[in-house]
């Protein structure tokens, strides 16, 4: 915020702090969306103070030109962003321009002309059913303590039984599991809920991770404790995973956002209907979902070329 304070003036920092706020406010995004928006946003600002030799200012933001963005972008790719980087910052940047032009304070319509960056054509990248199956088996866990153990293996297996992201399973309360339910009413992005089913080998997990576990938990505390008794953070579990990769002998693509991606492929291998996995995921929008498809195109062509004797 430091650097901001010297390439803005206050009414423009005011403007862009009073946009963050609605963003977190009436639209709900997560925190890292936050996040990243504020530092596109004041990445932008840098840049446009040294594009114009002077501290940005709202009739800066309103003289806008696609020119100017199409430079912050080329300036961006110099330095070593992405396509999914310069994506974000330009959705980003024109979300704040939205926001400027609704209050008569800019022309989004600059923003708008710019194309945004090609993005790269990326399959997710699911384990296999016996990786995915072994991976939430609370004996191939490697932690020492048994209910740290049987902690793991619940929180993978909410992941691949139920799809959910780590931050949703690490929300959930012992609230949420009692009297043996058959499904979650999960919160998700933009505090959008969904109800998905609960099958009997994660809710099992989770009831033997609820028994062993030291610490008292309240139902409406977190379910799922650090070893010192706090909330469990993701990077927790992601570390775990990477132990396991090495020890299951598993790639690098496997993290446990794989596990949400095995549990969509599975189903759609199984005959898995579109629009149910995109509710039962929590995309907005099926072409989110669509993806997946690709995902088991390219397995059947892999078995095809593997299994027929002409291929």
């Amino acid at each position: 915020m430091t650097d901001l304070l010297i390439i803005a003036d206050p009414t423009l920092m005011n403007e862009r702090q009073a946009w963050l706020a609605a963003l977190a406010g009436e639209r709900r995004l997560s925190a890292n969306t936050l996040d990243a928006y504020e530092r596109d946003t004041r990445q932008f600002l840098a840049f446009l103070t040294g594009h114009l030799a002077a501290p940005a200012s709202l009739k800066d933001i309103g003289n806008l030109r696609p020119a100017d963005l199409r430079g912050f972008l080329a300036a961006r790719r110099r330095d070593g962003a992405g396509a999914r980087t310069l994506g974000r910052g330009l959705a980003g940047l024109r979300s704040f321009l939205r926001h400027l032009e609704r209050k008569g304070l800019a022309n989004s319509a600059g923003a708008t002309a710019v194309r945004s960056p090609k993005q790269p054509k990326s399959l997710p990248k699911p384990l296999s059913d016996r990786q995915a199956i072994a991976v939430v088996d609370a004996h191939e866990q490697l932690a020492d303590e048994p209910w740290i153990r049987a902690r793991n293996a619940a929180v993978l297996a909410l992941l691949y039984g139920c799809g959910l992201r780590i931050s949703e399973a690490l929300a959930l309360t012992k609230a949420d599991f009692a009297g043996s339910p058959t499904s979650l009413r999960i919160t998700g992005k933009g505090g959008k809920t969904r109800i998905v089913p609960l099958i009997a080998p994660a809710r099992v997990g989770v009831e033997d991770y609820i028994k062993l576990c030291p610490f008292p938990l309240g139902d409406d505390g977190p379910l799922f404790r650090g070893a010192r008794g706090g909330a469990l953070q993701p990077a927790i579990i992601q570390r775990e995973m990477q132990k396991m990769r090495g020890a299951l002998g598993l790639p690098d693509s496997a993290t446990p956002h794989a596990l949400r991606h095995s549990f969509a492929t599975h189903l759609l291998a199984g005959g898995g209907d579109l629009r149910t996995i995109q509710e039962l995921l929590g995309h907005a929008s099926l072409s989110t979902t669509q993806v997946y498809t690709g995902v088991d195109s390219a397995r059947l062509l892999e078995i095809y070329d593997r299994a027929h004797p002409r291929a």
